[in-house]
């Protein structure tokens, strides 16, 4: 194992790590003060639990990243020099955001028993809020240095010399788009794991309360994921706009050059987040009494959204033999094809995405039952907002087609608003109706044990794509440690292979897992107390 390869682990791990414990405290402190609003005290035994699981992971990122720094300045000491030059003070100032997250995240978790009632209670929100602003302003600093490896700024573009300020080289033109697209992914992949934890508790619980506990985390904690993940392909087509703008060879090279089919198995895993949260989603229907009344309507959504999954992962060039090619009559499938450009994929991950929101809908209605004079015009309205959406996100999608190539991005600009008008206006009018809605109960607790298993299907697929997506993001710059400024010479300056960079990403998320599996057992082992000599071992 070479010196990139290892410090490709630490990253990876250190990037999994962080972006879980950056993310964690996000949510909590909106469980939080959910809590404190509604008063229902499960909101804040959820949020200290989150929690609980949140400082147990802390070390370990701690660790990664101190491995981390040491491999860098070890493997690539001129390198390091260089960015340090370029950034100065700044990595200072990283470290005291180190020490204050470290600070606020220990006074926020074990300040939660003695700040838990009245007004101490705002005063433990606003510690929380500190932490947040911390913990964001951390990653945005780290987003800082890895932009401007792939975008420099405030440097001469022929030596490298620094001409510009510490914020030129921060705001470089692909700072926003990762700060954006980083967040939202933290907030999904934060959800998913404390999911995977909500279901290993789930399976391995003694008795129904702690199951109906543990099924209401799940749930929270599939809600989070969803809602980070509904608009995260958006903050992806941004990011990869900027990258073309900044520079076509680097745009190219991701999607129309060596990196190009692995965004076939991108949509492969993607596919596969969608698939298992609807699956949860779909589960959950059994847990009211209204929820058969939907279910009828659960194939339709699966018919969406397993077609958009086949239209995602079909190519537009084929990898064939000298023979294939000679019997196809080229590397483009004559009926297939089409599928495999931008349009026809444009159209096919919107679609999933509402249809994942659908059946977000259906199980919140099999809940509530609106009594508001107007709920007939109320569902009439959604059910237009729906079809006059498909129509129109189907409709861009066919313009894409016939329009010039120039055009062709814009065409998925409609489907993008159109894709974000329903969610926004569904929830607006949904809204509305459930005021006064007749509420039936929610069994928790009442789910399948295959369900659970899709609870762990999330993180596993999630991990594998962020490892995925940052071999492709390192990777676009070819053999450039900053791009066009400063050249790898060693003897690793290549882009390794698709089975190389698939072994050390597999790899990676196999230890990962072990390591979270680790976190959960040992923030379990913190519930169970020793009783005295000769009586029993009790939670």
């Amino acid at each position: 194992m070479g010196g990139r390869t290892f410090v490709w682990v630490f990253a990876q791990m250190h990037l999994f790590l962080a972006a879980f414990v950056l993310a964690v405290p996000l949510f909590v402190l909106i469980i939080e003060l959910l809590g404190v609003l509604t008063k229902d005290p499960r909101y804040d035994v959820m949020a200290h639990e989150f929690m609980k699981i949140s400082m147990a992971a802390y070390s370990f990122t701690a660790l990664t990243g101190g491995a981390l720094a040491i491999a860098l300045f070890l493997f690539y000491p001129v390198v390091m020099g260089y960015l340090m030059q370029v950034f100065r003070g700044q990595t200072l100032i990283y470290a005291a955001l180190f020490v204050m997250e470290s600070l606020f995240l220990y006074i926020y978790y074990y300040s939660w028993g003695v700040l838990r009632y009245g007004n101490r209670k705002w005063v433990h929100l606003s510690i929380g809020l500190v932490l947040n602003a911390v913990g964001l302003t951390l990653m945005f600093v780290a987003n800082a240095w890895a932009t401007f490896m792939m975008s420099p700024s405030g440097v001469d573009p022929s030596t490298g010399a620094v001409i510009g300020t510490v914020w030129e080289a921060t705001r470089n033109p692909l700072w926003n788009p990762l700060n954006l697209h980083r967040f939202l992914a933290n907030i999904a992949y934060g959800g998913a794991i404390v999911g995977a934890y909500a279901a290993y508790r789930f399976l391995s619980a003694k008795n129904a309360a702690e199951r109906a506990h543990y099924d209401w985390m799940g749930y929270t904690s599939n809600f989070i994921a969803v809602c980070g993940f509904l608009p995260l392909p958006f903050a992806g087509y941004w990011l990869m706009a900027e990258i073309y703008a900044y520079s076509q060879q680097m745009g190219i090279t991701a999607m129309g050059g060596i990196l190009a089919w692995l965004f076939i198995i991108q949509a492969v895993l993607i596919g596969t987040i969608i698939l298992a949260a609807n699956y949860y989603l779909w589960c959950g229907l059994g847990r009211t009494r209204k929820g058969a009344t939907y279910a009828p309507y659960v194939k339709y959504i699966a018919v969406v959204i397993v077609g958009g999954f086949l239209v995602w992962v079909t190519p537009h060039t084929l990898i064939l033999t000298p023979q294939e090619i000679r019997l196809l009559g080229g590397t483009n499938h004559g009926f297939l094809g089409p599928l495999g450009i931008m349009p026809a994929k444009n159209m096919a991950v919107n679609l999933m995405l509402v249809a994942t929101f659908l059946s977000f809908q259906l199980f919140n209605r099999s809940s509530r039952e609106p009594t508001v004079s107007w709920a007939r015009t109320g569902n009439l309205l959604i059910v237009a907002l729906y079809v006059v959406g498909v129509l129109n996100i189907v409709g861009a999608g066919i313009y894409g087609y016939i329009t010039p190539t120039v055009y062709k991005v814009g065409a998925s600009v409609p489907q993008v608003a159109t894709t974000i008008s329903i969610i926004i206006f569904a929830l607006i009018i949904d809204g509305f109706m459930s005021r006064g809605a007749k509420r039936s109960k929610v069994h928790w607790g009442r789910m399948s044990t295959r369900s659970q298993y899709a609870l762990f299907v999330l993180p596993i697929a999630f991990t594998w794509l962020m490892g995925l997506m940052g071999y492709i993001r390192s990777s676009v710059r070819t053999h450039w440690h900053v791009y066009t400024i400063m050249k790898d010479t060693s003897p690793e300056a290549y882009i390794p292979t698709i089975g190389q960079a698939g072994n050390v990403i597999t790899m990676i998320t196999l230890i990962f897992m072990g390591v979270i599996v680790f976190v959960f057992w040992l923030s379990q082992m913190g519930e169970i107390k020793q009783a005295k000599p000769g009586g029993k071992i009790s939670k």
